[in-house]
């Protein structure tokens, strides 16, 4: 008896499926499309977050890191290149990357990680059942442009004109300018666009905006994050305060950096990542939206453009930038 109940056990022991961490010699390759360096915060943050999954590169995990280095229209034949390359799953960090990606393959598996709005944007059919190979995350949340309107309007006294740099190319951007057209709208406030094509054109814009008479202005997007400190140089050295959607900008140099953290979306990520590779479909992983929105202002910025932010906006802040 002792010997058939051992025969068994064997039998069925080696009939499992092995778990994904265990799976002798497999090694997962991961494609990561960014528009920035190869060392950018989101990087980091996932990186971590997959060493703590039990993903150690070079002994179970493989990342394939393709940067564009800021110039968006290269994401298509970067794309093409990791589906050559027949990675497991691809993590791509915005709009401008996620379409490349999209029309790329429809059978590896997609994570965003940084995107508005994923159903207007074709991306997924709902957030509750994406119903595709892409899933992941988003930033969308409640009214985050008239917030960010209404965030410039309590810094700045007698703000009345404020400039949207925006890059025209890239995917969902003249669906955040009319989001933005209509809040400023019910804020008050006139709003001039200035198109950036390139960031070969950031010091003209900014130029552009100054001209304008705007009081203020708001950038984000593929070319705006890898640039970010270059553009606050340039809005020191124009005299325009500038916000952007999330707390690396502030600590970057702008005035303000409201929106989620990219970091922690970053990080979360890695663990849609995680249950990918452990077999879960993306079709049936429901995309999150953020947990938190932060407020991130710079003061070394505010007192170089001769600002005195309220202490009630100071103290509603997540974190004040000093030095």
């Amino acid at each position: 008896m002792l010997v058939w109940l051992t025969t068994v056990a064997a039998v069925l022991l080696f009939a499992a499926p092995l778990p994904v961490e265990a799976q002798a010699g497999r090694v997962w390759r991961i494609g990561f499309l960014t528009t920035t360096e190869a060392d950018n915060p989101g990087l980091v943050a996932f990186r971590q977050r997959l060493r703590e999954l039990g993903y150690v590169e070079g002994q179970n995990v493989a990342l394939e890191i393709r940067s564009t280095k800021g110039r968006a229209e290269r994401f298509p034949s970067l794309a093409d290149e990791l589906v050559r390359l027949k990675v497991d799953v691809i993590v791509a960090g915005s709009n401008a990357s996620i379409e490349p990606a999209q029309k790329a393959t429809t059978t590896i598996p997609i994570v965003m990680v940084v995107v508005g709005d994923p159903v207007a944007s074709g991306f997924v059919a709902s957030l509750a059942r994406p119903g595709g190979n892409i899933t992941g995350l988003t930033t969308q949340a409640p009214d985050l442009a008239g917030k960010r309107l209404q965030l410039l309007k309590e810094a700045i006294s007698n703000l009345s004109r404020v400039a949207i740099l925006w890059e025209p190319g890239s995917p969902g951007a003249r669906r955040s300018l009319a989001e933005f057209e209509a809040a400023a709208t019910a804020l008050g406030l006139q709003l001039n666009a200035v198109e950036v094509r390139s960031p070969d054109e950031l010091d003209g814009a900014v130029a552009t905006a100054t001209r304008s008479r705007a009081g203020a202005a708001i950038m984000g997007g593929p070319i705006a994050y890898p640039q970010r400190t270059q553009i606050a140089q340039l809005a020191v050295k124009r005299h325009l305060p500038i916000l952007g959607p999330s707390s690396d900008y502030a600590e970057a140099g702008w005035l303000i950096g409201y929106g989620p953290s990219y970091a922690d979306l970053s990080r979360r990520s890695a663990d849609f990542v995680d249950r990918i590779l452990k077999g879960a479909k993306p079709a049936d992983l429901p995309v999150e939206q953020p947990t938190k929105v932060y407020l991130s202002i710079n003061l070394k910025t505010a007192k170089a453009l001769g600002l005195s932010i309220p202490q009630t906006l100071r103290e509603r802040a997540d974190q004040v930038i000093e030095k």
